[in-house]
């Protein structure tokens, strides 16, 4: 039986490569409503707390990858309530309406669809309660049914959520003066676009260490730790047959959050083991899946 990533892992932030470093912060801070944590030299990380969600990386001087290639399919950032969710969705659609691609009960999660000024796909989405889960053989049971934005919309927006949707764009600030974001917001899982299914779980879950959680035949795999129904996912939708990715705009790198120093070695010698190439900066370790989506894994102590 292979190795297995600790219960208690989790995904880190999404950086992203873009070519409008301006109008990229703008969507993420004022439509998504995550805070700037840090801005410099290019580089812009963005959260809802102090662990950094999205950073965006300028890269002007890159071409957007063509169609069918592997990559990004969307980030996906977990809300810790449905007045948080409804506030965010609110808020996109009223600074970027036609970013709004379609929204879906999974039954494990409620969640809304986007995609970017740039073609990088987000989620935003809240977790039903682990009891309400259902699991058939080690599988979780997913579905994809219709979800009524406007209703959901009239059922959880809240007075703040509203002030939130409506607080003076780029300064994250209402008009007292104070800031008007609440609730945690994280990212819950990543969403990937990879050339087949079977090498997919080959390198994430018989390599990395993930748990196969569930599966859409020869087109999507869901895979996590600790029995969450995904952290991370992988599908051929629109990249069926796709082989390495070249430098382009999109996904700069996926981080992986490790409860310890230890695990992350053990992971570090695992993927050795498997003849991956591993680069280590003394702080983190990255390597690349086959499809050269960068994977980079830190330990949180």
């Amino acid at each position: 039986m292979p190795e297995l990533l600790p219960a208690d892992s989790a995904m880190g932030a999404v950086t992203l490569r873009v070519a409008d470093l301006d109008a990229m912060t703008a969507y993420y801070r004022d439509a998504v409503t995550l805070s700037v944590l840090a801005a410099e030299g290019g580089r812009v990380i963005l959260s809802r707390g102090t662990t950094p969600s999205v950073i965006l990386e300028h890269a002007p001087e890159l071409k957007h990858a063509s169609p069918g290639e592997a990559g990004l399919f969307h980030t996906a950032i977990l809300f810790d309530s449905q007045e948080a969710l409804a506030a965010a969705v609110y808020s996109v659609a009223r600074h970027a309406p036609g970013t709004f691609t379609g929204s879906a009960d999974h039954l494990v999660s409620q969640a809304f669809y986007f995609t970017d000024p740039e073609g990088n796909g987000v989620e935003l989405y809240w977790d039903r309660d682990r009891s309400q889960w259902s699991w058939t053989h080690g599988q979780v049971e997913m579905d994809t049914l219709y979800l009524d934005p406007n209703a959901y919309l009239r059922e959880h927006l809240t007075d703040r959520g509203v002030a939130l949707a409506e607080a003076v764009p780029g300064t994250g600030t209402g008009a007292a003066g104070d800031d008007p974001r609440f609730g945690d917001a994280i990212v819950g899982h990543v969403h990937l676009s990879v050339g087949d299914v079977a090498t997919a779980r080959a390198f994430y879950v018989d390599r990395l260490g993930f748990e196969a959680t569930a599966s859409l035949g020869s087109s999507a795999l869901f895979v996590s730790a600790g029995g969450y129904h995904h952290h991370m996912a992988m599908n051929t939708w629109n990249s069926r047959g796709a082989g390495a990715r070249r430098l382009a705009l999109g996904l700069g790198q996926v981080e992986l959050r490790l409860p310890a120093a230890d695990d992350l070695g053990a992971l570090t010698e695992r993927m050795r083991h498997y003849g991956v190439p591993t680069r280590d900066d003394g702080q983190s370790v990255t390597f690349d899946d086959p499809w050269a989506n960068a994977v980079r894994v830190v330990a949180e102590r």
